[in-house]
Parts: C-alpha cells; sequence; structure tokens
C-alpha cells in the first residue's frame, strides 16, 4: 500500500498533527485520517456494521466535499 497524494487542499492544522484528510492510495482506493470514534459510536443503523479490525472515523464535512471533485474525476 502506497499514498499516492493527498486530495483536496491542505488542511490548516496545529502542528501538522490530528489532521483529518482524504489520502489516495496506489489501488485507487481511499484513505480517511479523522477521529477515531469507534468506542463512542454504540448504536449504528442496522443495515451497518464495524468488525473489529475498522474503526468509525469522524471526517469534517468540509474535508469530504473539498476532495469530492478530485474523488468523482478519478
Amino acid at each position: 500500500m502506497k499514498f499516492l497524494r493527498r486530495l483536496g487542499p491542505p488542511v490548516a492544522c496545529s502542528g501538522g498533527r490530528s489532521c483529518p484528510d482524504v489520502l489516495l492510495l496506489d489501488d485507487g482506493d481511499l484513505a480517511v485520517i479523522g477521529l477515531d470514534l469507534t468506542a463512542e459510536a454504540a448504536s449504528l443503523p442496522p443495515d451497518a456494521g464495524c468488525a473489529p479490525n475498522e474503526r468509525i472515523v469522524r471526517l469534517p464535512r468540509s474535508i469530504l466535499l473539498a476532495a469530492l471533485p478530485e474523488i468523482i474525476q478519478g
């Protein structure tokens, strides 16, 4: 797995750490950096699930919207 690039503009964050982001992987999939909400997400919709090797992360809407044009372009 290799990170190719950030999708959307760089996000201003404190000290270069704890920055939500959307990243393009070399296989075309996306990786997301966000706050881990897994422990607090006790009541998912009935048709959703989170496997032990998965995490639920919070990605600010503004970050996703900024990355969306590049996600759609592929």
